[in-house]
C-alpha cells in the first residue's frame, strides 16, 4: 500500500504511471454512494454493485412510491446477506422541487426564440406552448430577465434534452418565457430550476415527512439526505422531526447544497449537519460555470477541517449511456479525491444508466489511483494547524495514532469504538492505510426489553473515507481490562488477515480505551 505511494511534486518516472495497480481488498478508500432505481434494483445487479465497491445505497423519493422502494430495499438486504458486504441506506427527500407535469408523456419539441407559458393550472396538457407546473408562487418569485432551466429528471447538462428559458413577462399567475435553445424534452416529469431565486416552499414537505415517518422509521434509515438545504434552520427542523421518531434519532442528516442560498449559509449549515452533499447538477445552473470548482474546493476543505463527510455528485454523467467516462469526467473524479472528498455519489449513472456495476468499478479505480498521489503529509500538517492548541483529548489521540501509523509504515489502524467518534476522528487525519473501526455494541434497555446499539454506528462509517467498520461480539466490551480486549483484537486481526489487509510481520496501530485512559499502541504481527 505504501511502497507505491507517489507524490506528484516529486519527479515521477513516466513509465511507472502505466504499471498495473496492486489489487487490494478495499477497492478504494473513497466511498461510493449508488442510487438504486429501475436499472439497479434486482438482487443480481445490487450484488454486483456491492462487490464493485458501493457502500451506501441511496433511495430517491422524487421517483417511485414507498412500496417500490421497499421492494428494492428487500433486494438490497438479500444482496448484503449473499455478498457479506455491509451497506448503509440513505433516504433522499424530494424537497421543494419544482416540476413540469407531462401527463401524455409525448416528447415536446421547443424551438429557439419561441415563447412558452409556465402556468400553475395543472389541469392543462403540457405542449410546446404551455407547461403546467406544481407551484403557484412562481409568478411572484421571478421578474423579467430571470433565467429558468427545465430538463429531464437529473440535469444532464446536455443541450438537446434540457432547455434554458428567459422570463419575458409575468401575466397574473402565468409566466411567459422566451426559449433560448432548441430542445426536445421527453418523459413524464421535467425538473424546473429557477436560477438564484428564492422559492418559498418548506425544505421538508408534508410528503417528505410522511415518507420519513413511515418508510424511513420502519427501515431505520442510516442517512437522511436533505434536498435543497438553504439555512441551518432547515437542518435543525429535520433533526427535531427525526428525534421524535424513535430509532431515527440516530439517523445522520446530510445537507444537500444545491443553490446560491445554500452556498451563502454554508458555514452555519455545516455546523448543524452531520455531513454535506454538494449537488453539482443544480449548483452548476445556479453558479457561473467558472465558479463551480472554487465552491467545491472551499466546501470540501471546510468539511475536512470539521471532520464531517463531504460527498460530491454528478461526476460521470456520460456513463449513463456509455461504458467509458469522458476524459474530463475521469479527471474530475480524481480531482474530487485530491480535494479531500469522502464519497462520490452516483445518480442517473446507476439509477437509470445502462452500466451501473461498471460505473461503480470505474469510479472506484480512478479514486484508488488518485489516493496514491494524495499529499497526506501536507494535509496532516494543515489539519493539525487548523485544529490548533490545546487539542481536545480525543483529537490528540487520533492525530497521534495516524502519525505513529505513518512513521512505522503500519498496514492498518484498528480502532475500538462504541459511538464511532474516535474512528471518525482518526479518519479525519486521512491516514494512508485503512482504518478498521471495530464497533463494540452497547447494551441498553427501556425497562421493557434489551437492545444493542452499534449497528447504526457501524453503517454510518461507510460514507467516511478510509473507514471500514466491523461489528464486534457484544460479549467483549471495548473498555474493559486488557484480557478480553485481546480476544476482540484477535477477531479484528483475523478479519484483516482473511481480507488480505494484514499479513505476518506487518505492523498494526491500535487505538483503544483501557479504563479511563485512551491508549495508542503499535504491535508487530508474528508468523
Amino acid at each position: 500500500m505504501h511502497s507505491n505511494h507517489l507524490l506528484l511534486e516529486e519527479p515521477i518516472r513516466m513509465a511507472s504511471i502505466l504499471e498495473p495497480s496492486k489489487s487490494s481488498f478495499f477497492p478504494a478508500m473513497t466511498k461510493i454512494v449508488g442510487t438504486l432505481g429501475p436499472k439497479s434494483r434486482s438482487v443480481e445487479v445490487i450484488s454486483g454493485c456491492l462487490k464493485a465497491g458501493m457502500s451506501v445505497a441511496r433511495f430517491d423519493f422524487s421517483l417511485g412510491d414507498a412500496d417500490y422502494h421497499q421492494e428494492t430495499l428487500e433486494n438490497l438486504k438479500a444482496s448484503i446477506k449473499t455478498t457479506k458486504k455491509l451497506c448503509a441506506v440513505m433516504l433522499d427527500t424530494a424537497g421543494p422541487e419544482l416540476q413540469v407535469v407531462n401527463k401524455s408523456e409525448q416528447p415536446i419539441s421547443l424551438k429557439a426564440d419561441a415563447t412558452v407559458t409556465l402556468t400553475p393550472d395543472e389541469g392543462q396538457e403540457a405542449s410546446s406552448d404551455v407547461f403546467p407546473i406544481n407551484f403557484g408562487g412562481l409568478s411572484k418569485a421571478v421578474k423579467k430577465g430571470d433565467t429558468i432551466f427545465i430538463g429531464q429528471y437529473l440535469f444532464t447538462g446536455s443541450e438537446t434534452t434540457s432547455v434554458w428559458l428567459e422570463v419575458d413577462e409575468v401575466k397574473g399567475d402565468d409566466v411567459v418565457c422566451v426559449v433560448k435553445n432548441s430542445a426536445t424534452l421527453t418523459g413524464s416529469l421535467f425538473t424546473l430550476h429557477a436560477s438564484q431565486i428564492h422559492i418559498d416552499l418548506p425544505t421538508l414537505s408534508d410528503k417528505d415527512k410522511e415518507v420519513i415517518s413511515t418508510w424511513g422509521a420502519q427501515n431505520k434509515i442510516d442517512f437522511l439526505s436533505l434536498s435543497f438545504t438553504r439555512h441551518a434552520e432547515d437542518v435543525r427542523e429535520a433533526c427535531e422531526f427525526l428525534s421524535k421518531l424513535g430509532d431515527l434519532g440516530q439517523t445522520q442528516i446530510f445537507a444537500k447544497i444545491e443553490s446560491v442560498e445554500g452556498l451563502t449559509h454554508f458555514d452555519e449549515i455545516l455546523q448543524e449537519a452531520d455531513g454535506i452533499i454538494l449537488s453539482r447538477g443544480n449548483l452548476g445552473i445556479d453558479l457561473p460555470p467558472e465558479k463551480v470548482f472554487l465552491f467545491q474546493k472551499a466546501a470540501v476543505h471546510k468539511c475536512n477541517m470539521a471532520g464531517k463527510p463531504a460527498v460530491v455528485t454528478r461526476v460521470v454523467d456520460s456513463m449513463t449511456d456509455n461504458l467509458r467516462p469522458t476524459r474530463a469526467e475521469a479527471t474530475d473524479v480524481a480531482n474530487a479525491v485530491l480535494d479531500g472528498t469522502d464519497a462520490i455519489l452516483l445518480g442517473a449513472e446507476t439509477l437509470r444508466g445502462l452500466y451501473p456495476i461498471e460505473t461503480i468499478s470505474t469510479v472506484g479505480r480512478i479514486c484508488a489511483e488518485a489516493e496514491k498521489v494524495f499529499n497526506q503529509d501536507l494535509y496532516f500538517k494543515k489539519t493539525v494547524k487548523f485544529v490548533g492548541e490545546p487539542m481536545t483529548h480525543l483529537e490528540s489521540i487520533a492525530s497521534s495514532a495516524v502519525r505513529a501509523a505513518i512513521k512505522v509504515k503500519a498496514s492498518v489502524i484498528i480502532c475500538f469504538t462504541s459511538s464511532g467518534r474516535a474512528a471518525r476522528l482518526i479518519a479525519k487525519y486521512r491516514p494512508t492505510m485503512p482504518v478498521l473501526s471495530v464497533v463494540i455494541p452497547r447494551l441498553k434497555t427501556n425497562q421493557l426489553k434489551w437492545s444493542f446499539t452499534g449497528a447504526f454506528e457501524a453503517r454510518q462509517s461507510l460514507i467516511v473515507r478510509g473507514l471500514f467498520p466491523m461489528l464486534a461480539d457484544p460479549r467483549h466490551p471495548a473498555e474493559s481490562t486488557n484480557a478480553s480486549n485481546e480476544s476482540v483484537l484477535k477477531v479484528a486481526l483475523d478479519h484483516g488477515k482473511a481480507s488480505g489487509v494484514v499479513k505476518s510481520h506487518d505492523r498494526v496501530v491500535i487505538c483503544q480505551k483501557v479504563g479511563d485512559a485512551s491508549v495508542v499502541k503499535i504491535i508487530e504481527l508474528e508468523d
